[in-house]
Order: structure tokens, then sequence, then C-alpha cells
């Protein structure tokens, strides 16, 4: 009897223990200081933006550690409705959200944003959709986080006049002294898509390449609209297509989906912006020519980085990659058949 009292009088303590570890714990995340990060993203179902908003749920919670806070970070979805963003940004506001990132539905709309912010003074940090440069000089918490479309689009043409240069056959197949192409645009008036469009083929023009357009399309972004217009097009011109341009991964995947419906697969070189897991995987199976990666997660750790030193008052002066136009924007890598061969090739040595 005396065992198993002296049992139970045990249990009591650990369970007392725990409970008064478990209740120091809360009271101790209770007096941490508190930031509130509200982010409204154009399309939750964009691949990309997928991939953005993964890593800030990964990295905040690194961030709470590191800087001894609690973060509530609330993430919506703006439906690709600049209306609902408004509202989200409203919402925001009244519920004492210390910044507010926004990848903006109509980029043009920046303006509403920003004076709806500056009346509250809450900073705000948009990314992947740069506003307009009179925007942006509206007020001095106003910031961007992306990349360089002219890099990326710059890097596509370079893709194609590499593997041209190596093999002018794999890439001019019928011999005729000039590049056939066609172009998948993501979305009218977005400035990624105008200028990847206008860059991809300065590469080429700048060595003399002899280009003829065939044809070109806005498919918004999306793998099945850009399925929809490769299938066209194949119709169309069938196997006078030598490259498509697509300005991002998604729509060059439909373009592959596309040619191989169509009879022509490895016959047409796709180069597309991103560097999607898709997208790699399609580079690496020879489906794809190449992709440029656009570094999603280092994009994600600026933008956290930026929302942390702004809304915590820290200021934005410790985050090393912002220039004096307040944007943070990272460069872009190559990834392309001959990638993979050089990686296989390391490993063997190793």
């Amino acid at each position: 009897m005396k065992v198993k009292k002296l049992l139970m009088e045990a249990a009591m303590v650990i369970l007392c223990l725990a409970g008064c570890s478990t209740l120091a714990t809360e009271q101790k995340k209770e007096q941490l200081p508190e930031l509130k990060i509200g982010v409204s993203v154009y399309y939750q179902d964009d691949v990309f933006i997928e991939s953005i908003i993964s890593r800030l749920k990964e990295s905040v919670k690194k961030m709470e550690k590191e800087e001894g806070y609690n973060i509530t970070l609330n993430i919506v979805d703006g439906q690709n409705s600049q209306t609902l963003q408004n509202e989200q940004a409203d919402k925001f506001i009244s519920q004492g959200y210390d910044v507010i990132c926004m990848n903006l539905a109509d980029r043009t709309a920046a303006a509403t944003i920003i004076d709806k912010v500056k009346n509250a003074d809450i900073p705000v940090i948009f990314f992947n959709r740069e506003p307009v440069s009179a925007d942006m000089k509206r007020w001095d918490k106003v910031y961007y986080v992306g990349s360089r479309p002219e890099e990326a689009g710059t890097m596509q043409g370079e893709i194609v006049l590499e593997q041209y240069l190596k093999d002018p056959g794999s890439v001019d197949r019928n011999h005729d002294g000039r590049i056939q192409y066609v172009i998948l645009e993501g979305e009218q008036g977005h400035q990624d898509s105008l200028i990847r469009t206008e860059y991809c083929l300065k590469p080429l023009l700048d060595n003399n390449i002899v280009l003829e357009k065939l044809a070109n399309a806005t498919a918004n972004w999306q793998k099945s609209q850009g399925e929809e217009k490769m299938g066209g097009w194949l119709e169309e011109y069938k196997d006078r297509i030598e490259v498509v341009f697509s300005n991002n991964d998604e729509m060059a995947l439909g373009a592959i989906s596309a040619i191989k419906k169509a009879g022509y697969e490895g016959k047409i070189q796709v180069v597309g912006v991103d560097g999607t897991e898709s997208a790699i995987k399609a580079v690496e199976n020879k489906e794809m020519l190449g992709t440029v990666i656009n570094d999603a997660r280092k994009q994600a750790d600026s933008i956290l980085k930026l929302a942390f030193n702004s809304g915590s008052g820290q200021g934005v002066g410790m985050v090393k990659e912002l220039q004096p136009d307040n944007c943070v924007r990272i460069g872009h890598k190559v990834f392309a058949q001959w990638s993979v061969q050089q990686d296989t090739e390391g490993e063997s040595v190793e």
C-alpha cells in the first residue's frame, strides 16, 4: 500500500510540474513583443506565388525564435480582384496590423493602397508586381521586393543563343538561316510580361541572328491557357515553330503538353522563367531547353526581413539588400540542359 501511495504522489508531482512548465511557457510567450503581418496575394493558386507563401510560413517560425517575438502572419487570397484586395487592406488596418504586404492584382492601383496605409502610418511592402515609379515615391514607408524582368528576358535569349551556337540545326531545324518563334505573354500591362518579351530577343539580335515571329498571345501566366494557345499555333504553323519563348514556366509547361499531343516532342525548343519544380524536372528530362530561376525563397526572406524591421520599428537600414529607391531586387540564375550535364559531371568527379 505504501508503494502504491508513493507512486500516486510521484505521479501527482510530475503532473503538477508539467502543468507549471506549460503555464510558464505560455506566460513567457505572452510576455514576448508581438508583430502582426498582413499579406494579400493577387491569386493564391499561382505556382510562383505559392512558392513565396510556403517560404514565408516556413521562415516566420525561425524568425520568432531568433528575434524573440510572437509573429502573426495572416495570408489572404485576393482572387485576382483589386477591389477585394482594397477591402483586405482596410481590414488589416482596422485590426491594427503593424505592416502590410501586397502582391497587387492591378499594379496601377497601388496609390489607393498607399494612401490608406499612409493615413494609418503602417508600412507597406509590395512584391512580385512593381508599382509605377510615381507611386513608389508617394511615401517613404513604401517598399518593393521582386526581380529585374530585363535580366530574366535576357537570360532566356542567352539560353537559346548558346544552344544555337553549339548546334545550329537543333534550333534552326529547317535550315533557312532564321529562327521562327512564338511568344507566350503573361498578362496585358504587367511590367514583367512586357519587359521579358522585349528582352528575350536582344541576345539573338545582338549576335545578328535572323528572327521571324510567327505569333504571340497572352496566356495570363496559366498552364491551361498556354496549352490552348500553343495547340492553336501548332494547327496553323505545324513544325515551322522552332522556339517558344514563355514569360513563365507554367505557360511553357502548357506549351510542352500541346507539343506532345501534336507529336512534335523533342523538335521545338521551349524556354521559361521562374525555375519551378516542374520546370526543373522538364529541363532534366530534356522536354524543355531551359528556365531562368526567379528565386522565390530569397524574395520571401527579403519580404519577411523588411516586414519585421519596418513593422517592429527597428528600421530598414539593417536590410542590406535594400536599395536607395526602397526596392530589393533578387538576381536570376540560368538552368538549362547543359546545367544538368555539368551537375552530373561534377557528381561523377566526386
